[in-house]
């Protein structure tokens, strides 16, 4: 029997050329973790705010969960430092330079809010709250509001300004704000209500936001 000649490889082209594709692997220079207590309100708004951010720039891992305030905080936690101990043992492989925790304060209780925070800050956890509700961002793009309200009234608000009814969960609410209302001006209400408070107890001040922090944020990658 005739035995086929094995074809010899050139070691130097193979690992010369796996260097190449390797080097032609755009890696982001930095990943960021978001994770939301809404399933879907908060996680569908911040991605369409990534889709708007060129390609490349930033990694941007959004999770939307379901959990409450402190079990929130927990689990952010536990997903970072998982990220983090994959990175060490793995080169292209990038640990989380930021973590947010998105979530409102809503009927939970005082101390569970304001110790989530402090739980949050004590682990390096950036928190973008709403007091009373995440509704209180989209508001902000038409006017001030320094006076606390319910639920029900934040969904009387939106149908008014969207010219449709409000509806919590839908997808485009991005797009929506982007052409009816003014997210400079979100911003600017935003920081005159923060500026409001002493910051002691978060859960008393309603309403505030720190939702413009993380929108400044990925703004600063576009």
């Amino acid at each position: 029997m005739i035995m086929a000649k094995r074809k010899r490889i050139d070691e130097k082209l193979f690992y010369r050329k796996k260097a190449e594709r390797q080097a032609n692997i755009k890696v982001p220079r930095k990943r960021i973790l978001i994770v939301c207590e809404g399933e879907k309100t908060e996680p569908n708004y911040f991605k369409s705010i990534v889709k708007t951010i060129p390609r490349g720039i930033v990694k941007v891992d959004i999770l939307g969960e379901g959990y409450n305030t402190l079990s929130l905080i927990d689990f952010t936690i536990t997903k970072r430092d998982e990220q983090n101990r994959k990175a060490l043992n793995c080169s292209i492989t990038l640990p989380y330079d930021e973590v947010w925790a998105v979530f409102d304060r809503d009927s939970f209780k005082p101390d569970d809010f304001d110790n989530a925070i402090d739980k949050a800050k004590a682990n390096e956890i950036i928190c973008s709250y709403s007091n009373e509700a995440f509704e209180l961002w989209y508001l902000l793009h038409f006017a001030y509001f320094n006076t606390g309200i319910i639920r029900k009234q934040y969904k009387r608000l939106l149908t008014k300004y969207f010219g449709e009814k409000y509806e919590k969960n839908s997808t485009n609410r991005f797009e929506k704000l982007q052409k009816l209302g003014n997210q400079e001006l979100a911003i600017r209400n935003a920081i005159k209500l923060y500026k409001k408070w002493d910051h002691r107890s978060p859960a008393k001040e309603n309403p505030s936001t720190t939702v413009y922090l993380l929108v400044e944020k990925l703004n600063s990658y576009k």
